[in-house]
C-alpha cells in the first residue's frame, strides 16, 4: 500500500474530519503540519503539479493575508504566488492529501473517502 500524506493544519476544522476520516478508515496516513514543517517552494509546486491545478486555485480567500495583499485589485503571477504561499502558508487552503504521484484537495472532506 502507497503511504499517504495529509498536509493540514492542525486547528482547521476541515483537516481535522480529513484525518478522523482516515483513521476510522484504518488507513496508514503520515500527518504534516505544514506550519511546523514548512512547504519548501520545490515540494509545494510538485504538489500544485500532482493536482493538476495552478497556485491560484488553492489560494484560501476569506485569509486575512489575502485581503492585505489585495488579490481582487492587483495581478500576481503564478510564481509569485507559490512565493508568497512559502512566506504564508495561511494562503494555502487544506488539507492536501498525497497518495503516491497523486494529490487532492479534501474539500469537502468526504472527498478523500474515493481517493484512498
Amino acid at each position: 500500500m502507497k503511504t499517504i500524506k495529509v498536509y493540514h493544519k492542525p486547528t482547521c476544522t476541515t483537516s481535522r474530519k480529513v484525518i478522523k476520516l482516515l483513521s476510522d478508515k484504518c488507513t496508514d496516513f503520515e500527518k504534516i503540519n505544514y506550519y511546523e514543517k514548512r512547504f519548501t517552494k520545490t515540494r509545494l509546486n510538485e504538489l500544485f503539479k500532482m493536482m493538476d491545478k495552478e497556485p491560484s486555485e488553492i489560494l484560501r480567500k476569506k485569509e486575512a493575508a489575502y485581503k492585505k495583499l489585495d488579490f481582487k485589485n492587483k495581478k500576481y503571477t503564478e510564481s509569485q504566488i507559490l512565493n508568497l504561499m512559502i512566506q504564508n502558508p495561511d494562503l494555502i487552503e487544506r488539507p492536501i492529501v498525497q497518495k503516491g504521484k497523486k494529490a487532492i484537495l479534501a474539500r469537502p472532506p468526504e472527498t478523500v473517502k474515493t481517493f484512498v
